[in-house]
């Protein structure tokens, strides 16, 4: 578990989430896209990580999706045992959820990462963190061309696929996260 600035400990995993807005047919979509992907693993440097079927769900007046990785987690009771990783495994499991994303469509915005909630909610990320977005500070923040425009934001964003920009994710660093 983490330790929270409070001392208090929280439960973190790594994930890729996603916000489908109210497009619900799509999020079941990359469900049915998630169930066909090979055989349900995700590469992680010489490892094969199997990841929980993914459920949509409503969180306000959005549908999001997660894609989690089976045991790459801090907290999480339920998951079976923890897989540590090192910074490098973390970025070849997160360049897999990305792949797997350029799969998908439908969405606006989506993210890997530990517990990346605060970056696929349009209104939070138009509330708290323009000026990052301006920066292009959120690397491996995915945003549909349409919420891109809408947030009025530059060139320094690259293509992800065909209708979604990004800034291009760096990967995991080494810290109190990875095993390295």
């Amino acid at each position: 578990m983490i330790d929270a600035k409070d001392g208090v400990s929280v439960a973190i995993c790594f994930e890729l989430l996603i916000n489908f807005g109210d497009d619900m047919d799509a999020a079941r979509s990359a469900v049915l896209a998630c169930t066909n992907h090979g055989s349900q693993t995700l590469t992680a440097g010489d490892r094969r990580i199997p990841f929980h079927t993914p459920v949509p769900r409503m969180v306000g007046t959005h549908c999001e999706l997660s894609v989690v990785p089976v045991g790459v987690r801090y907290g999480v009771v339920s998951d079976g045992p923890r897989i540590a990783l090192t910074a490098a495994e973390l970025t070849d499991l997160g360049n897999s959820l990305y792949s797997l994303l350029a799969t998908f469509d439908g969405y606006i915005a989506a993210q890997v990462g530990w517990n990346p909630d605060d970056f696929v909610d349009p209104a939070e990320l138009a509330d708290e963190y323009l000026g990052e977005l301006r920066d292009g500070a959120l690397d491996g923040l995915v945003l549909s061309d349409a919420l891109h425009a809408e947030f009025g934001l530059g060139e320094n964003y690259a293509v992800f696929r065909p209708g979604y920009r990004w800034i291009p994710w760096r990967g995991q660093q080494h810290g109190s996260v990875t095993a390295d």
